[in-house]
């Protein structure tokens, strides 16, 4: 979250925009942009990706092959993990 809070400040800053005028775009107030420029865990994930987007943040690495080959793991991961969980039945009658 801090390296996300940062990555905001620093483009919000680089294009000289301020909080405000960020905020109006997103469409929330001028309080919740500056919880995602501080890192607070309670602001909405599709608030912070959408002020992610404006400001021209990356949310994941910039390096595609990277991308691609985890992309790729996670596929494999999931293939040898069941489709559902089920929590398993505890016979507790003694």
């Amino acid at each position: 979250m801090a390296l996300f809070a940062a990555r905001v400040r620093v483009s919000r800053r680089e294009r000289r925009l301020r909080a405000a005028e960020v905020a109006e775009r997103v469409g929330v107030s001028l309080t919740t942009i500056r919880k995602v420029e501080r890192g607070d865990p309670t602001v909405a994930l599709g608030t912070a990706f959408e002020v992610a987007t404006i400001l021209g943040v990356a949310l994941y690495g910039e390096d595609q092959q990277r991308r691609r080959l985890e992309a790729e793991y996670l596929t494999s991961r999931l293939a040898l993990l069941p489709d559902a969980v089920r929590h398993p039945e505890v016979d507790d009658d003694f």
